[in-house]
């Protein structure tokens, strides 16, 4: 497992980039079809959704079961709900300039001193921060106790909403800052990170299983065809000898002489192929001092730099079998290498049978 890190961890990195690209370009389309909350003053709320004319709602609307304005209005789109600021704590919050990339954290572990909350009951957020003299800046942390916006929430999700996120509306509107976003909330299944990551992952291991199968398809219909070949090789080679056997009669002794010498000829390998077979496996440290052929048993005698590992090649060639040393492995003084004694089986040529 150790090993394979090295290619995991670029994997893993390509896969969370894909599903935040994914993410983003469903968030895009999403925005397409998205609708604001807006709270005018605590407890009146007016929906801008496209150049209509703005309905109006009460708080009463948004508690509870759903009413089919609401539903019409929200159903399938991605509601941003904008909160009067009279429903949230302000505070300042002044930090090094160099903090501004940690302000999450930052954030987060000052909320139980800036708000009577904990991070589990605050629904929080901050604002964009604003130079503060020349090394610190300042951010505006906006808090609330998050049990008095979920029942709004999950009343929007209940009418249908893609996904719901709270702003909170600047505490000076002549200001004209933006909305400070505390919490957001997506709809059990909808398409999040995690979501696009298992499906990158699963179509990734899905293309690999598909692979493996087209590989090993591939390979059985390989050895079933070369088995095929054979078998049609060995058939034509049969009959060939069957209409032989009918043009002459068996008795005749040349034509039994023929038949010796065609069945010897397919069965031995010639001297000069074996001899070309052999210069083939040799390796360059090597070189043959005899070379002898008796029926079909090589012999071969001369100095190698490894003779073990020249058994080893002679046993892996289709040329040659039950390579061995018929006398022990010697090295003289003024010997350029070990002297071997190697005798293998020369294997059958392919040809037609007698």
């Amino acid at each position: 497992m150790t090993s394979l890190r090295p290619l995991l961890a670029p994997l893993s990195r390509w896969i969370d980039l894909v599903a935040a690209t994914l993410v983003e370009l469903v968030e895009q389309l999403s925005r397409r079809r998205a609708v604001r909350l807006v709270e005018l003053e605590p407890g009146v709320f007016v929906a801008e959704d496209g150049g209509r004319p703005p309905p109006r709602l009460a708080e009463t609307d948004l508690m509870g079961a759903p009413p089919l304005a609401l539903r019409t209005l929200a159903s399938r789109k991605t509601v941003a709900l904008v909160l009067h600021p009279s429903r949230f704590l302000f505070r300042p919050l002044e930090l090094p300039r160099q903090a501004a990339d940690f302000l999450d954290g930052i954030v987060r572990s000052q909320i139980d001193r800036l708000t009577p909350w904990s991070v589990s009951e605050a629904a929080f957020g901050w604002s964009p921060p604003a130079p503060q003299g020349a090394e610190r800046i300042v951010v505006t942390v906006a808090a609330t106790d998050r049990s008095r916006i979920t029942a709004v929430v999950e009343t929007l999700a209940a009418a249908g909403a893609r996904a719901v996120t709270v702003f909170a509306s600047p505490p000076d509107p002549a200001a004209d800052g933006p909305a400070v976003r505390v919490l957001e909330h997506r709809a059990r299944g909808g398409f999040d990170h995690g979501r696009a990551r298992r499906v990158l992952i699963g179509g990734l291991a899905g293309a690999a299983a598909a692979a493996a199968v087209g590989i090993g398809a591939g390979a059985t219909a390989s050895v079933v065809l070369g088995a095929r070949q054979d078998e049609l090789a060995r058939e034509v080679s049969r009959r060939r000898a069957v209409l032989m056997t009918r043009q002459s009669p068996a008795t005749d002794p040349a034509t039994l002489a023929r038949r010796s010498l065609e069945r010897r000829k397919h069965e031995t390998q010639p001297t000069v192929l074996v001899l070309e077979a052999v210069s083939r496996l040799l390796p360059d440290h090597s070189y043959v001092t005899e070379f002898r052929i008796e029926g079909n048993v090589l012999r071969l005698t001369g100095f190698t730099r490894d003779a073990p590992g020249l058994i080893r090649a002679i046993e892996q060639s289709s040329e040659f079998a039950r390579a061995s040393f018929f006398a022990p492995t010697t090295r003289g003084p003024s010997d350029p290498g070990e002297r071997f004694h190697i005798e293998a089986t020369i294997q059958p040529r392919q040809g037609p049978p007698s």
